[in-house]
């Protein structure tokens, strides 16, 4: 793996990390989820978050799979980076 292919799997890990971040968001938001953005959102996040809410069950009313989502890929891109090292 070179730098470059390993700089654009976290930038693209970056950036899917801010739409999982503006979709939950959006939840907040009266009818932000039905909208146009909403539902090209959901259509990019829903699969990857499924994932987690079929291990992690919510609490109540809380549903805490998204953060554990989110702290996975930051886990994935910070492991490419030590993976990198260790190759180089």
């Amino acid at each position: 793996m070179t730098y470059y292919a390993v700089d654009l799997l976290t930038t693209i890990i970056n950036y899917y990390t801010f739409v999982l971040i503006i979709y939950i968001f959006m939840s907040w938001l009266p009818n932000a989820r039905e909208s146009k953005i909403g539902q090209l959102f959901a259509r990019v996040s829903e699969p990857y978050l499924e994932i987690f809410r079929k291990i992690i069950p919510p609490f109540g009313m809380i549903d805490i799979s998204p953060i554990v989502a989110i702290f996975a890929l930051r886990l994935a891109a910070d492991g490419l980076w030590v993976l990198y090292s260790y190759i180089a």
